[in-house]
């Protein structure tokens, strides 16, 4: 049964689109936790909410509001906390509340929610095309390369930003590249999950994988494999229970959350407190 279902060509980009964006909200989402932004691709979100209302206002493609609008305000995120010394949860909140009221603002101007907006707003995975995968693939590819790249400096810069200045290392680019990656990471799921569940996605599995003490890449490894897990079950089971795909992805991530800290009360994951946690990453 499984076989036949693989053989509809909406179901084999389904799957492809959403395991491509499993992995970077994995990825990303390990550095934003570990640098206290798990509120970030809320915020972000919710930016992007205001780049479609407008894309849509606007009769240009909602998709192209998002990313500008998505980037342009990881940008004005990091620039606020920097030269205003604004903590990071209460930069993320001015941002949040300022997307989601230009959003809620062009939506009453041009006369209500449409179902474009929906779609943004709940995710449509089993409803998008080859184009759409094309584009998901591909961006994915980009920014994994670019972790990749900059994964030691991303790691230094998110335990000690101090530290890492006297080290040498370029601070200001480092912060607005990653911020950057972020919102294109943001902007380019939220096909799956929709606006409003992206932050699930992104913070859920790194939290359950944070919670087996390992390194970094076994944290990066064993999110990712929770990530993947959540979104592939997901799909099928919201495809043959007729139920909301986003809600269902996320339902399974949570559901991996408590098990594994079911575990670890039982005692088969040693218990390890989130600054154990963060040094033992920092470790490498």
């Amino acid at each position: 049964m499984v076989l036949d279902v693989l053989s509809y060509g909406f179901m084999q980009k389904a799957l492809i689109a959403g395991i491509a964006v499993a992995i970077i909200c994995s990825f990303m989402g390990t550095f934003l936790v570990l640098r206290r932004y798990s509120l970030f691709g809320d915020g972000i979100a919710h930016v992007a909410f205001g780049g479609i209302s407008l894309g849509l206002f606007l009769g240009i493609v909602p998709l192209w509001g998002a990313f500008l609008a998505s980037v342009a305000g990881g940008l004005g995120l990091q620039k606020l906390r920097s030269s205003t010394k604004v903590s990071g949860d209460a930069a993320v909140a001015v941002v949040l509340v300022s997307g989601l009221a230009v959003g809620v603002t062009l939506v009453s101007a041009s006369g209500g929610f449409s179902v474009d907006l929906f779609s943004f707003l709940f995710g449509s995975i089993l409803l998008i095309g080859l184009e759409d995968m094309m584009m998901i693939t591909t961006i994915s590819a980009g920014i994994v390369a670019t972790l990749l790249v900059f994964q030691k400096q991303f790691l230094h810069l998110s335990f000690n930003e101090e530290q890492a200045k006297v080290a040498g290392l370029n601070t200001t680019f480092l912060n607005y590249l990653f911020v950057i990656l972020a919102a294109v990471t943001v902007v380019t799921s939220m096909r799956l999950v929709g606006i409003l569940l992206i932050s699930a996605l992104i913070v859920i599995p790194n939290i359950s994988a944070m919670l087996f003490g390992k390194g970094f890449k076994k944290t990066v490894m064993i999110s990712i494999l929770m990530s993947v897990s959540s979104v592939v079950t997901g799909i099928f089971l919201s495809y043959y229970l007729n139920l909301a795909p986003s809600g269902t992805i996320v339902l399974i991530a949570v559901a991996l959350l408590l098990g594994t800290l079911a575990c670890r009360s039982a005692g088969l994951i040693s218990k390890v407190t989130i600054k154990e946690q963060s040094k033992i990453v920092h470790n490498y």
